[in-house]
C-alpha cells in the first residue's frame, strides 16, 4: 500500500513517495542494499528493525523514483524524545552521482521536522566513504556511538540539529 506523493520532481528528476517498509518496492531495494553490505562488510546489516517503526506519526519510509523506476530509499524512526534515527539510505548503483541521496536526505529531514523531531542521528560505516562524505557535507557531525553497532570499530555515528521553522519552535 502506498500513500500520496510527498514531493514534486526536482532538477534531479527524483519523485519521492512515502511507502510502507513492507511494500514490495521497498523490500526489493532493501535486498539490493543488504547485498551491498555483504560486498563491503562480509555480512548484511543486522540492526533490529520493526517495520512499524517507520509508520507515521513517529516514522516514515521514503522511496525516490526516476520515472516509474524506484532508485533510492531511506527512512527515519524514533530514537529518543525529539530525536529521529535515519536508516536504510540507499541509491541504486546506476543512479549514483545524480544528487538523489542528497535530495532524499533533505526530504527525510523535512519530514522529521514535520513529525516533531529537532535532531537526527545515524550510523554508517567506514567502508561507505561516499555516505560519510554526503553526511559531512550536509551538516552532520560526529556523535557518540549508539544502538546495535555501538562497539563496532567500522561504524561511525553522526548527528544534526534540524532547522525548525520559527512558527514551529
Amino acid at each position: 500500500m502506498s500513500s500520496a506523493p510527498t514531493a514534486d520532481r526536482d532538477q534531479t528528476g527524483l519523485f519521492i513517495r512515502a511507502l510502507r517498509y513492507s511494500d514490495p518496492v521497498v523490500r526489493a531495494l532493501e535486498t539490493e542494499l543488504q547485498q551491498e553490505y555483504v560486498e563491503r562488510y562480509g555480512d548484511p546489516d543486522e540492526t533490529p528493525v520493526n517495520p512499524d517503526e517507520f509508520t507515521p506519526p513517529l516514522g516514515r519510509f521514503l522511496v525516490g523514483f526516476v520515472g516509474n523506476e524506484p532508485v533510492a530509499t531511506g527512512g527515519f524512526r524514533r530514537h529518543s524524545d525529539g530525536v529521529a534515527e535515519i536508516k536504510r539510505m540507499y541509491v541504486a548503483h546506476e543512479h549514483r552521482g545524480g544528487g538523489h541521496a542528497r535530495r532524499l536526505l533533505a526530504e527525510l529531514e523535512a519530514q522529521a521536522v514535520e513529525a516533531g523531531y529537532r535532531r537526527v542521528v545515524l550510523e554508517t560505516g567506514l567502508r561507505q566513504p561516499e555516505a560519510i562524505a554526503l553526511y559531512s557535507s550536509s551538516g552532520y557531525v560526529a556523535t557518540d556511538p549508539f544502538g546495535h553497532y555501538v562497539d563496532a570499530e567500522l561504524s561511525r555515528f553522526f548527528a544534526k540539529d534540524l532547522v525548525v521553522p520559527l512558527d514551529d519552535a
